[in-house]
């Protein structure tokens, strides 16, 4: 094989390319954080985070999903807050990006995705854990919050009143690790084929405008 010698300038050319592609492996986590910081996070409690996270993991813009518990006073179990006694919600904390899809987009789909008139219920899911509620991060999100909500009940789209709690964020606690992306991982479980499914292929239908490309 013969190898050309290469001129100054062309050397001087391929270390600067060496030096990105170095720079995209060595400083890939700051530059990974810098990008992390553009994302904003929303935080729904729709019950069960199951099926939650499971829809709202298909979004285009949606980074990251972590389901866990927010509303109490204190780091609880799942089982402790399944007693209904910790004050906790179920809830998704969806790390999005706002240049791709919007804080009211993510409202849109989250009051389409379970029903918001039932005080803390939704399906066979009973207890002040699975009650329907939005966590507002900021003063934005919560305008926007109350301000659809007001037009949604104006507008009769439901048959009862919209009863949606609309709250300051408290403390986010992480569900235990097996909580983590439930459905992928347990997709043949019943609970996931007869509640989770339906729910996932119905939101589909209604929202493919805005699904993932796989």
């Amino acid at each position: 094989m013969i190898i050309n010698k290469q001129t100054p300038e062309e050397m001087k050319k391929l270390l600067v390319v060496v030096f990105v592609l170095l720079s995209g492996t060595i400083f890939g986590k700051n530059a990974m954080t810098k990008e992390k910081k553009d994302l904003e996070l929303a935080t729904f409690g729709a019950g069960c985070f199951w099926c939650v996270e499971a829809i709202f993991q298909e979004l285009k813009g949606v980074d990251k999903v972590v389901s866990g518990y927010m509303g109490g006073k204190e780091k609880s179990t799942y089982k402790q807050v399944c007693s209904g006694e910790t004050g906790h919600a179920e809830v998704c904390q969806i790390s999005y990006d706002p240049t791709v899809i919007s804080f009211k987009e993510l409202l849109e789909v989250f009051w389409q995705v379970h029903d918001p008139t039932t005080l803390n219920r939704q399906g066979a899911d009973v207890g002040t854990q699975y009650r329907s509620v939005i966590f507002y991060n900021n003063n934005e999100q919560k305008e926007l919050a109350e301000t659809l909500k007001k037009k949604l009940n104006e507008s009769g789209a439901w048959d009862n009143p919209i009863i949606t709690e609309i709250s300051a964020a408290k403390t986010f606690y992480p569900a235990e690790s097996y909580h983590q992306d439930y459905f992928n991982n347990n997709s043949q479980q019943p609970y996931c084929t007869f509640v989770i499914k339906p729910k996932q292929e119905k939101f589909k239908k209604a929202f493919k405008d805005k699904l993932k490309q796989k």
